[in-house]
């Protein structure tokens, strides 16, 4: 069996359930696979955000504090930066992560996620990811070659064609495919990884 979670690194509610789908993972009964699915929350565009647009992610940033408490947001952002609606930039980045080094994906969405909510850089600059390749230690000129190739690009379109024909169209997802090869989507718990945990379960049965 198989459980897909579907996010998107610009996706400000999968930065609150970061906790719980690090436990999830964690916890998962012998015999899931887990697999990542980046779902591409906005497609690729140089304009600025709109007043409106800023103004209800900010929104969105102070609904999820609320909710999901120990969730951080650093509102210096919105001064610092030029927000830009697409969020195809920082996906595109994670893949060119995942093809520069096995095992590196997590470790640069937790990345980009804290440089993005936490230390205000700008996730659609590519001076932003080219610096966090050097802090994680990846050889950055492989990749900004793989951040640059138009192979990224169609990987990154093709992953979010699937996702979509499973039932990842909002994020996150979790969606477990089972030994029928039928989808199910899992409500998700921000808070409470159990429930989630007891719903994956219920599918072994």
């Amino acid at each position: 069996m198989k459980l897909y979670y579907v996010h998107d690194p610009m996706c400000s509610w999968c930065w609150g359930f970061a906790p719980t789908r690090q436990i999830i993972r964690e916890s998962l009964p012998k015999g899931i696979e887990w697999i990542s699915l980046l779902g591409g929350l906005a497609p690729d565009s140089n304009e600025p955000m709109t007043a409106e647009t800023k103004g209800y992610v900010q929104k969105a940033w102070r609904t999820i504090q609320e909710r999901i408490p120990g969730t951080e947001f650093n509102f210096d952002f919105w001064n610092k930066c030029t927000p830009r609606r697409s969020t195809y930039p920082a996906c595109r980045a994670v893949i060119a992560a995942r093809n520069t080094l096995a095992d590196s994906e997590l470790s640069y969405i937790r990345a980009l996620q804290e440089a993005y909510y936490l230390r205000a850089m700008n996730p659609s600059d590519t001076d932003t990811h080219l610096t966090l390749a050097n802090e994680l230690g990846l050889d950055a000129s492989l990749f900004e070659q793989h951040l640059l190739d138009p192979k990224t690009h169609q990987t990154l379109l093709d992953e979010i064609a699937f996702a979509r024909s499973i039932g990842g169209d909002s994020f996150p997802s979790l969606i477990i495919v089972d030994a029928h090869n039928q989808a199910h989507s899992l409500k998700i718990h921000y808070t409470d990884p159990q429930r989630i945990l007891n719903d994956i379960q219920q599918h072994l049965c």
